[in-house]
This record gives structure tokens, C-alpha cells and sequence, in this order.
């Protein structure tokens, strides 16, 4: 709570008397404030409503099938242009197309996970997901047993288009020469 002194004159009446008066007075203020009550359900309800959006957030976050195998390939690729950049040497990609394999990494990359950029270095396609085309400077690779895209020191790659094929789903992933960089759309674009 909270008390205030307020000092009031009256000078009508105190002009008339030839005398000043003041009186003081009390304020109250009173601060508003939570019940305990009005928290608890508040937080029950947070409660409630974190534990119905959890498991939907949790799922969009897991990498699995089409979105795993794009996320890889980029990151592989991300990779190697990196690679190639920093240690001024020309870095390649391998891709192993055939239905046996579907399989691509960096070349002579030591594990499946680079410990210092946390990208992946090699994968293999999870189950369901299939190269559909491979294209490495407009000439298809889709039938080979294996291809490679290089990456440069002055940050261009070659040219490479890659489509994925997961039930239905077609992602497209292409590589622009003259950045390097891969750009995921939909096989339409």
C-alpha cells in the first residue's frame, strides 16, 4: 500500500476570516496487482498449450526422407566449396547415382561430419529418396557408376543440376558456376 500526505487550503473561507488555513488529508493509492490464482492458471494454460505445439516442433526440426537428403547434399556441397577456398585447392563432390549406391561425399573427406563446421561431408540417400537426373555441365551423368563436380579456389564450381525423387515429391538442387552456391526449388522452376 501506499500513503500520501496531501496538504488542501481553503482561501475562500480563510480570506473572509482574514486567517490561512490548511488542512491535511490522507490519500490512498492502491496498487493493482495478480492473485496467486489468476497466475496459476495462466501458467497452466502455457502448460497446456506448449504441451499440445511441443511434438509438431520437435517433428519439424528432425531431417528425415526428402528433406534429410536435400539438407545433405547441400551441406556437402557447402562443404567442398568451402574446402576448396580456404585451402586454395580444386575440391570435388562424388556422386554415386546408381539405385546400389546413392551415395556422394567430398572427396577424400575423413568422416560423415566435419567437426569444426558441423556440415556433412558424405551421405547416403535414405530409403525412398532416388536421383532422379544428374546433369554436370549439361551432360547427363544419371547413368554412370560415378560423377564428380569441382569446386574451385576462386569460389566457382561447375555447373550441376540434381533432382530427387522421393514418392511423388521432385526436389531440384542446383549449383550456379560462378558463385558455387546451391539453390533448392521445386522441378517446375
Amino acid at each position: 500500500m501506499c500513503y500520501r500526505w496531501q496538504v488542501t487550503g481553503d482561501r475562500k473561507d480563510a480570506a473572509a476570516d482574514g486567517v490561512h488555513s490548511c488542512h491535511v488529508s490522507r490519500v490512498t493509492c492502491h496498487v493493482r496487482a495478480f492473485t496467486l490464482i489468476e497466475v496459476m492458471i495462466v501458467v497452466a494454460i502455457m502448460g497446456l498449450i506448449a504441451a499440445i505445439g511441443v511434438p509438431s516442433i520437435l517433428q519439424s526440426f528432425r531431417k528425415e526422407g526428402m528433406r534429410k537428403a536435400v539438407s545433405d547434399v547441400e551441406d556437402v556441397c557447402a562443404e567442398a566449396r568451402q574446402d576448396a577456398i580456404l585451402y586454395n585447392k580444386t575440391t570435388a563432390v562424388i556422386f554415386y547415382p546408381q539405385p546400389q549406391d546413392r551415395r556422394f561425399a567430398v572427396e577424400g573427406a575423413a568422416g560423415d561430419v566435419n567437426k569444426s563446421s558441423g556440415r556433412v561431408t558424405s551421405s547416403t540417400l535414405p530409403a525412398g529418396v532416388e536421383f532422379a537426373m544428374l546433369d554436370i555441365n549439361l551432360q547427363d551423368f544419371g547413368g554412370s557408376k560415378w560423377a564428380r563436380v569441382f569446386f574451385y579456389p576462386n569460389g566457382t564450381s561447375d555447373e550441376m543440376t540434381l533432382v530427387l525423387l522421393s514418392q511423388g515429391d521432385r526436389r531440384k538442387i542446383t549449383l550456379e558456376f560462378a558463385t558455387g552456391l546451391a539453390t533448392v526449388s521445386d522441378v517446375d522452376r
